[in-house]
């Protein structure tokens, strides 16, 4: 099992000092979620090839590893100038890949276009739903091949506010795209927006479960759903939060011991962004909340 760190609370690190912090905090594998300097937010890639060089020595100084790369891209837009321009990004992100001898990359499924398109957002009234799954599936018949060609497995997330963002239909698209490199990423913070069974939930995807995100959260829905209030009433926002273990609702007992069960052997990352003014204190707990619920449940 590859125990990474996402460092975005880290993120004002240089690349090169990266890895120093990460194996400080007691990991060996980076999930590297997007920032400015390398795979920046909806943008192409800041990246050449002395940039690749440098980081790479940093990351062989420490004898740190990164175990997935974390491009953030338009691909599921319904325009189809962002949604090209979204392919063109995930080609080059997915060549830096492969120059940096990385072989997985995850991502979100997307949340349709730039809001400046337009003040719909699909999961709010559910007309762009149709439109953004259409774009992210034409998105996947050119990347999929090329994923395949270069060995590069890619996990995908639903993620509240996405054109996808439960459990199912999920875990049925990434078994529709019916690719060995294609798998599927649980993220624990975002549990109650899957259902209110992890056990049975880690089970139903556990055919083409690969990485899991960890990290802790409040039940929104809990409390009549006054667990979380919101100002004004009735408004449409809803939370969802990134907490160290412990801190919220989400039962690690039948998370970490259905993953033994089911046999995972993926990625497990670290997955934190509540704590930037105690980041290293919160990455170190993870670090060893993880491994003794990991040791707990191993058989």
């Amino acid at each position: 099992m590859r125990i990474a760190l996402d460092p975005f609370m880290h993120r004002h690190l240089s690349l090169e000092e990266l890895p120093r912090k990460v194996r400080e905090l007691g990991y060996d594998w980076i999930e590297l979620s997007p920032r400015a300097d390398f795979l920046e937010w909806f943008k192409a890639p800041r990246v050449f090839p002395e940039r690749i060089r440098t980081f790479r020595k940093a990351l062989a100084a420490e004898n740190v590893k990164i175990a997935s790369l974390l491009p953030m891209y338009r691909w599921a837009s319904n325009d189809e100038t962002e949604r090209r321009a979204a392919v063109r990004h995930w080609k080059r992100a997915i060549e830096i890949a492969v120059e940096m001898e990385v072989d997985t990359m995850n991502s979100e499924f997307g949340r349709g276009p730039h809001p400046d398109k337009g003040s719909c957002y699909c999961c709010h009234t559910g007309s762009l739903i149709e439109a953004c799954e259409d774009a992210w599936w034409r998105s996947m018949e050119e990347l999929v091949p090329i994923l395949e060609r270069e060995g590069i497995t890619l996990n995908v997330e639903p993620h509240p506010e996405d054109w996808c963002e439960t459990l199912q239909p999920a875990v049925d698209i990434i078994r529709t795209v019916n690719s060995k490199n294609v798998r599927f990423l649980y993220c624990a913070p975002h549990t109650f927006y899957f259902g209110d069974d992890t056990k049975a939930m880690l089970r139903e995807c556990a055919d083409v479960l690969a990485h899991v995100h960890v990290g802790d959260t409040f039940n929104h829905k809990a409390s009549s759903g006054l667990r979380y209030i919101l100002n004004p009433p009735g408004t449409q926002a809803r939370v969802h939060q990134h907490l160290n273990i412990g801190q919220g609702e989400v039962p690690w007992d039948d998370f970490f011991g259905t993953l033994a069960e089911i046999g995972f052997d993926g990625i497990m990352t670290a997955c934190v962004f509540a704590w930037e003014d105690r980041a290293d204190e919160s990455g170190r707990f993870m670090c060893t909340e993880m491994n003794n619920y990991i040791e707990k449940y191993r058989k």
